[in-house]
């Protein structure tokens, strides 16, 4: 590639990622131009419909506006996600958004609670946390709350529910009004420059020829620039998270208007629902080795709030990520570059999260291998650790005498995770490594919702003297009430905000997972 011209990108395929990279690149690549093609004929798989907060940051970058985002995407407020059977039927817990209870001195809430906890007057976390009681009472606000008796307003954190479908049309119409040229048709082919061994090309069904200088391989699970073309080769990751079948199914609304994603464990795996404002998203994630395609169906239509407004047909995925998301002159993004269970709605965010790396990286010519290198070692950091923190909820479970439950419970661990859950359980401790996605207090949440006991707490929390230990949870617990009771109903806050009528508050784009 020489530098001096303007150089060309080609997204193959559409969907979200497409999309959301061509959206990207249009608004920060300027000095590029942009190519899509994509295929009607083609479907998408669309299992994930909610995402977690660092959303914000990527709707900001481009501009787009709030209200309409969620008109346009049929969308709804999210809060965090609800672990209903997870640890044995009966329990349910919540991984909220924010912060949880409030820090004293040096010490992060955690060890307070876990030193309330030993002494017996500790109460479950959802009674710290602004964003589980608003869930669990369906109520909704954006940006700071006004201040209260007893504390100084706490600012919301939340994500969005929302039809991916809709969102990749909503970008496409933002990316083409910027310059992108979409081409429609099927690749049927890919070539290589003989002297480099780069893409070259792509041949579509017509007979099109297509060259760039840069491509981007959204094609899906066929990855078939990174794979079929590149051979890159794949890091399977089901001796871990053996789940290898979804299926999804939309029905008509019903039931509960949640501001949080239910996640119902079953008997081989688990359902998602997600409330939009037109439907609701519905599927299942689940092992065939324990369960069959005609039982998680009629598991999954058993359980709907409203009727199905399609068939359900299973999806197959092998967990786990290309060896390389950026390989020569070729990046991967979304299904192409690997599949993690949308568990805790991090699908979208791996594509959002790609796509910020790239364009730090972004070449003028040439892709340097030192750049290639530095993307693929973040990328396999990100990943690994995400990979992690879903293990843990499969194996810290109590559903005992359930095949499926009993194997994921005593399968082998990877180190980091091991070690992770060994110093909680010691220490009552947590790191969050680097740029790890998940904090520690989304760690702390689903460590303690998961029963995973910490022996220990660090020593400092016993220079508070109980008094003011038990004044601190009372004044916490008080305050997170009075500003949830003073919050509207999810429902009404979402039609006043969609119609123009919301208020001019910001959102709390600062919240990690």
């Amino acid at each position: 590639m020489d530098s001096k011209e303007q150089q060309t990108i080609l997204i193959a395929g559409g969907g979200t990622a497409g999309w959301m990279a061509a959206a990207a690149l249009s608004r920060f690549a300027g000095g590029h131009r942009i190519v899509l093609v994509e295929s009607e004929a083609i479907g998408t798989v669309g299992v994930g419909e909610a995402t977690i907060p660092q959303i914000h940051l990527f709707n900001a970058a481009l501009g787009i506006d709030e209200a309409e985002f969620l008109r346009e995407t049929k969308g709804s407020f999210k809060l965090g996600i609800e672990f209903d059977g997870w640890l044995r039927e009966g329990t349910s817990y919540m991984h909220a958004f924010g912060a949880i209870g409030r820090s004293a001195g040096l010490l992060p809430f955690q060890h307070y609670w876990l030193r309330a906890k030993q002494a017996g007057f500790a109460k479950p976390l959802q009674r710290y946390s602004l964003n589980e009681l608003a869930a669990r009472t369906q109520r909704m606000q954006r940006g700071r709350m006004q201040r209260g008796r007893t504390a100084a307003g706490a600012e919301m954190a939340y994500a969005y529910h929302f039809d991916a479908g809709l969102y990749a049309a909503y970008l496409r119409r933002i990316a083409e009004a910027r310059g992108v040229t979409r081409h429609e048709g099927m690749i049927a082919s890919v070539e290589r420059d003989r002297a480099t061994g780069d893409i070259a090309s792509v041949t579509l069904d017509d007979g099109r020829v297509l060259a760039a200088d840069f491509f981007i391989d959204c094609t899906g699970f066929r990855g078939l620039l990174i794979e079929g073309a590149l051979g890159t080769g794949f890091d399977d990751w089901s001796n871990y998270l053996p789940c290898d079948r979804a299926m999804a199914v939309p029905c008509e609304g019903g039931g509960d208007f949640t501001p949080y994603t239910r996640s119902i464990a079953r008997k081989a795996g688990w359902q998602w629902r997600i409330p939009l404002q037109h439907r609701i998203g519905n599927g299942m994630v689940y092992s065939s080795a324990h369960l069959s395609d005609d039982e998680a169906a009629e598991t999954l239509l058993a359980n709907l709030d409203g009727k199905p407004q399609a068939d359900p047909r299973p999806i197959r995925f092998t967990t786990g990520k290309r060896r390389k998301h950026w390989n020569r002159n070729c990046l991967a993004l979304g299904l192409a570059a690997g599949f993690m269970e949308p568990l805790e709605s991090t699908s979208i965010h791996l594509i959002q999260s790609a796509i910020s790396r790239f364009l730090a990286l972004l070449p003028a010519g040439k892709p340097s291998q030192a750049a290639i290198d530095h993307f693929n070692a973040q990328a396999d950091f990100e990943w690994s650790r995400i990979r992690d923190f879903l293990i843990l909820h499969y194996t810290a479970n109590e559903r005992r005498g359930q095949p499926f439950w009993d194997a994921v419970r005593d399968m082998a661990l990877p180190d980091t995770l091991t070690a992770k859950i060994e110093l909680w359980r010691e220490t009552g401790f947590i790191h969050r490594e680097r740029e790890e996605l998940f904090t520690e207090v989304a760690w702390f949440q689903v460590l303690a919702g998961q029963g995973v006991e910490a022996t220990g707490y660090n020593p400092m929390a016993d220079a508070l003297p109980e008094d003011q230990l038990r004044a601190l949870l009372e004044e916490t617990e008080a305050a997170m009430v009075e500003q949830v009771r003073a919050m509207p109903r999810h429902i009404d806050f979402l039609r006043q905000f969609v119609s123009g009528q919301g208020t001019a508050q910001t959102p709390a784009t600062k919240a990690n997972a």
